[in-house]
């Protein structure tokens, strides 16, 4: 079962790829992954990665889908995957269709305003990076860290304009992809603001 997964930050996506990973019995591949390990490794295509990150520069297109291909070649994804983070564009997208089959495109749909709420609510210890929700996991006492006494504070990236830019980013760069897997026939909706034992229970009944 080779599959896609997509949706935008706070769906819940990594939590899914978790449980469909040891469900399914397949490989969860994530690119940034991909990357740290192709570096650890100090692979041909590692070296040419760190020299363009160390640039702060983004990774092209094809140096970032020859390093999933590669991955796809080894023995544990022999009988499926889970892709996640690539393809990001449509260049990658149709170079992946060269040389892999992917069977379901699985799209997290959720809205803004669920989003913001799930992200915009985190909170994290300066002292020692303990993560709370204020809604669904808060502290015993405001803005105090249960497990070192430490101060919380709201991520950058967790302030509202910054989960919306974030949204919007992701909004332009993946419709073309759902446009394109649409058209495909591979592309099945699962709505993620549900509970997450029921986003995992639809998931399975529509892969069956």
């Amino acid at each position: 079962m080779n599959l896609i997964f997509l949706g935008p930050p706070g769906a819940g996506k990594g939590t899914m790829a978790f449980r469909a990973k040891e469900h399914f019995k397949i490989p969860h591949i994530s690119t940034g992954d991909l990357f740290r390990a192709a570096i650890k490794n100090e692979t041909d295509l590692g070296k040419q990665v760190k020299s363009i990150l160390d640039a702060g520069n983004l990774v092209p297109d094809e140096l970032t889908t020859s390093i999933v291909k590669e991955r796809l070649q080894q023995p544990d994804a022999t009988n499926g995957f889970i892709l996640d983070g690539f393809p990001r564009t449509l260049y990658q997208a149709k170079a992946l269709k060269e040389f892999s089959a992917i069977d379901s495109v699985v799209n997290f749909t959720i809205t803004e305003d669920e989003v913001i709420r799930r992200l915009s609510g985190r909170r994290v210890c300066k002292s020692c990076g303990e993560s709370y929700h204020i809604e669904f996991i808060p502290p015993s006492k405001d803005g105090i860290c249960d497990k070192c006494g430490g101060e919380l504070y709201t991520r950058a990236d967790d302030q509202i304009d910054a989960i919306k830019n974030r949204l919007s980013v992701y909004g332009e760069s993946t419709e073309p992809l759902i446009s394109f897997y649409k058209n495909e026939g591979s592309l099945v909706n699962v709505d993620s603001s549900q509970h997450p034992d029921k986003v995992f229970e639809d998931l399975k009944a529509i892969l069956k």
